[in-house]
C-alpha cells in the first residue's frame, strides 16, 4: 500500500530535516539540482500536496523522463509510452535514477528507470521506445483540441493545494471546466534541471502531466473528506509534443469502494499529443488532534 496515504498531518523528524533541506534552495530556479552521475538533489519546487517530506509525482515525472531520454538515444527512436507505479512515499532530498535496458531490439525497445532514495526504490518506471517512420500519408487524429490559450483565464484554483510543487506553476482555466472535468492549461518557469538549461518539451510537459488529478478534483481536500492520491501514472504519446504550455482536458471518477480513476487528454499549443491515466486510491483524511 503506498505511503503517501498516511500521515498527512503528523510532524515527524523526516518532514523537519526535508523541509530545511528544501528551505535552503528555496530561491533555486530548478525543481532538481544534479550532483553528478545519476545523482540528484529535490529542490522546494518538486515538494508534494499530501506531505512536506515528500516529492509531488509531476516533476519527479519529468527527472524520471529525462533519465530515460538520455539513456544510449537513439535519434531515429522516441518514447510513446511511459508506466510509472508509486510504490511508496517518494522522499524530498537526495536520491539517484537507475536505468537499464530491458529488451533491446532495432525498432523496438523497452526501457526501465528506478527512482531510488533511502535505501529502496520509491518509483519504477518502463518505457516503450519506437523507430520513427514516415506516416503522414495517413496521419489523422481524433482527440478533440482544447481551445488555445487566449480564450483561457487565469485561475487560482491551484491554490487549494498545499505544497511547493503547486506554487511552482501557472494555471488557465477554459470554460467548461468544474469539479470533476479539469479543462486547463499549465506552464512552469522553472526548468527541470540547475544550470539554466532548458529540457526538451518532452521532458517539460510530462513534468506536469501528473497535475491532472488535482486541476479536475472532485472534491478538496481537507480534514472530513477524502484523499485521493494515485499509485501510477501511465502516458501515451502518439505525437512528440512542442512548446511550454501543457493543456489537459481531465475527467475524474470516484467509485463507490474506494478506487478512482483520473484520465485525461494531453496537449500541446498546437493540439492533441497523448493520453494518461491515474488510478486513485480513496481514503478519508484524519482530523489533525
Amino acid at each position: 500500500m503506498p505511503e503517501t496515504t498516511t500521515c498527512l498531518t503528523a510532524e515527524s523528524a523526516a518532514t523537519e530535516t526535508a523541509t530545511a533541506a528544501a528551505t535552503a534552495v528555496a530561491d533555486a530556479a530548478s525543481y532538481y539540482r544534479h550532483l553528478g552521475g545519476n545523482r540528484y538533489a529535490s529542490t522546494i519546487h518538486a515538494q508534494g500536496a499530501w506531505n512536506a517530506h515528500e516529492q509531488h509525482m509531476a516533476p519527479v515525472t519529468g527527472i524520471m523522463v529525462y533519465a530515460l531520454e538520455q539513456f544510449q538515444p537513439r535519434a531515429d527512436m522516441r518514447l510513446v509510452r511511459l508506466s510509472f507505479d508509486i510504490l511508496g512515499l517518494i522522499p524530498a532530498g537526495e536520491f539517484s535514477i537507475e536505468t537499464t535496458l530491458l529488451r533491446p531490439g532495432k525498432t523496438i525497445e523497452l526501457l526501465q528507470a528506478e527512482l531510488i532514495a533511502d535505501g529502496r526504490v520509491a518509483v519504477r518506471g518502463t518505457a516503450w521506445r519506437l523507430q520513427r517512420g514516415d506516416s503522414s500519408a495517413v496521419e489523422a487524429f481524433e482527440d478533440k483540441p482544447l481551445e488555445p490559450l487566449d480564450q483561457s483565464v487565469a485561475w487560482s484554483g491551484l491554490n487549494t493545494w498545499p505544497g511547493g510543487f503547486i506554487k511552482s506553476i501557472e494555471g488557465r482555466t477554459l470554460p467548461g471546466h468544474r469539479k470533476g472535468h479539469g479543462r486547463a492549461w499549465l506552464r512552469s518557469p522553472h526548468t527541470m534541471l540547475d544550470g539554466g538549461e532548458h529540457s526538451s518539451a518532452l521532458v517539460r510537459l510530462l513534468g506536469l502531466a501528473d497535475s491532472a488529478n488535482g486541476v479536475a478534483a472532485r472534491i478538496l481536500p481537507e480534514p472530513g473528506s477524502f484523499m485521493f492520491p494515485n499509485v501510477d501514472l501511465s502516458l501515451h504519446i502518439y505525437r512528440e509534443p512542442v512548446g511550454e504550455w501543457l493543456g489537459l482536458d481531465s475527467t475524474v471518477t470516484f467509485a463507490g469502494d474506494g478506487v478512482g480513476l483520473t484520465s485525461s487528454v494531453l496537449h500541446d499549443e498546437q493540439g492533441p499529443f497523448g493520453r494518461s491515466e491515474q488510478i486513485l486510491t480513496l481514503r478519508p483524511i484524519p482530523h489533525k488532534p
